[in-house]
């Protein structure tokens, strides 16, 4: 088997269809939300959850059954149906169209994995195993986001905003380097967090206070 290509792709705007909205279905749909895809969803039935985001106007909902004309314009697809054999049609109309496809738990019938995210704001961090072991995956998951806390989500985000004033500033390139490097330090990102778990600390007293105040 040849190397996966890892990266993370842009689909804001893309039309994308999702075949099935079960319970297998509907986080694969949930996690295309965000994306700002132009989100399709062709199912014989649906959970109450993908029912709310359709009516939200968050995806375009069909229950019906999945037609052939379903892959035209689209770019991307997932699969999450019961039937393998309706699965194995859907991923043989999508090669022969050239869309990029996924049955879901079904490695033969995939252009790609879907990775097991750590998400921390802007910060995301994928593991996969090229789907030898999704276990494995799921194990080193939890095992980062105990490493990575919730606190990377500021802190990366107050990274991005100090960025783009040294980018805009008149240091010479090699100072602005350096100095970019040095905020994305370990000794930075400790001070970061102390910053934080101070504020927040503080903010919980403040409440407390006006909790006995009241």
């Amino acid at each position: 088997m040849s190397s996966l290509f890892p990266m993370f792709m842009k689909l804001e705007g893309r039309r994308c269809l999702v075949v099935g909205a079960g319970k297998i279905g509907e986080p694969k749909i949930g996690g295309l939300i965000d994306t700002g895809a132009r989100l399709h969803v062709v199912a014989l039935d649906a959970t109450g959850t993908v029912h709310a985001w359709a009516k939200a106007g968050n995806v375009t909902l069909e229950i019906r059954a999945f037609a052939e004309s379903d892959l035209d314009g689209t770019f991307l697809a997932i699969v999450a149906t019961a039937s393998r054999s309706l699965n194995g049609l859907i991923y043989r109309e999508a090669q022969r169209r050239g869309v990029l496809c996924n049955v879901v738990d079904d490695p033969e019938y995939c252009d790609f994995y879907y990775p097991a995210v750590v998400r921390r704001g802007d910060l995301q961090i994928a593991i996969s195993t090229s789907g030898q072991s999704p276990s494995l995956a799921q194990k080193l998951r939890q095992q980062l986001e105990r490493q990575f806390g919730p606190g990377y989500a500021q802190w990366v985000a107050e990274l991005g905003e100090t960025r783009r004033l040294v980018l805009a500033s008149d240091l010479d390139k090699q100072r602005k380097r350096d100095l970019l490097l040095s905020l994305a330090s370990r000794e930075a990102l400790h001070a970061a967090l102390a910053k934080q778990s101070k504020e927040e600390s503080e903010k919980e007293s403040a409440r407390n206070d006006r909790s006995v105040t009241v």
